[in-house]
């Protein structure tokens, strides 16, 4: 089994220090499971019989399924609700820890009341899914115009053609980690 230290040395981009502007956060990736209440947001490496669900953006943006924590939501909650809203697509199986990027907030104050503050993590799973509707895309909610289903390194391509790029190498390690 593969420590850290190893996943760190084949994906030094992924695991490197970063900065996401556009939430004032920095960032850094680990595997390693943080307490349940300090995760903030979930992304979904979701596999199906043809590959990973990708979803697009109004804006431009290209991600896997997924998003924030409402108040009082466990994680599977908050990932049965993300996909039904980001890709039409629903849990056929288990979940499987893949890892989270540790934010450390810069803004004096979390983006909603209930989430962790200054520290939150935003954890990929892995699992199977079905799609068999479209995205609900709710009125509160980004606008998703496109789910693809491609195969894992399509996927992955595909996705680091995006403003900020952080999830095609995620889609990456889970497929060196035998996950896709």
């Amino acid at each position: 089994m593969q420590t850290e230290e190893t996943w760190a040395e084949q994906f030094p981009e992924l695991f490197a220090p970063g900065h996401w502007a556009w939430g004032e956060l920095d960032v850094r990736f680990s595997v390693e499971e943080p307490a349940d209440e300090l995760i903030s947001n979930v992304h979904v490496i979701c596999r199906t019989d043809g590959g990973i669900v990708v979803c697009g953006n109004d804006l431009g943006w290209r991600f896997l399924p997924g998003g924030t924590r409402e108040p009082d939501e466990t994680i599977e909650q908050l990932v049965t609700r993300e996909l039904l809203e980001e890709a039409g697509a629903r849990l056929t199986g288990p979940m499987t820890w893949v890892g989270a990027h540790r934010a450390d907030h810069r803004r004096p104050t979390p983006y909603r009341p209930h989430l962790p503050h200054p520290l939150s993590y935003w954890a990929i799973v892995a699992a199977d899914v079905v799609v068999d509707q479209a995205p609900t895309n709710p009125d509160d909610g980004e606008q998703v115009t496109e789910v693809l289903v491609l195969p894992p390194s399509q996927a992955a391509d595909w996705l680091e053609d995006s403003p900020d790029g952080v999830m095609g190498p995620v889609v990456r390690l889970a497929l060196a980690m035998g996950l896709v």
